[in-house]
């Protein structure tokens, strides 16, 4: 069985949000559920710092040895910070994806839309658990 947070938010793409300080900045990732169906991780492409995405839109691809996977944004935001760490090992993502194997970090445009994503109840029910 997948580890699913009950602390973090989910989108029905498998990424989380994680709160951070005030809630207006969040980690994102993607799932240990999403890394285990993914198989072993090779290359993440990420965007730069300063890109701005709406909810649902791609900030950049994952590449395992089974399939390439877009990313999607869970939330509207501005990208403060990508995790370069992924650069050079990005098999991070299977071995911590909530810790080590964040991607980036979004300034949430309205922190309250993390309210609308998915518990972890209602993720683990979106994914058969």
């Amino acid at each position: 069985m997948a580890n699913i947070p009950s602390e973090l938010r989910y989108s029905e793409d498998h990424e989380y949000v994680k709160r951070s300080g005030d809630g207006s900045i969040a980690h994102i990732g993607i799932t240990d559920y999403a890394q285990g169906e993914l198989g072993d991780v090779v290359y993440v492409e990420l965007p730069k710092v300063g890109a701005t995405f709406a909810r649902r839109d791609v900030f950049g691809t994952i590449e395992a040895v089974k399939a390439v996977s877009e990313l999607y944004a869970p939330v509207a935001g501005t990208v403060t910070e990508v995790n370069a760490a992924l650069e050079s090992d990005p098999a991070l993502v299977n071995r911590d994806p909530y810790g080590a194997g964040w991607m980036i970090k979004l300034k949430v445009k309205n922190p309250a839309d993390i309210d609308h994503l998915l518990s972890s109840e209602a993720y683990k029910k979106h994914i058969g658990q």
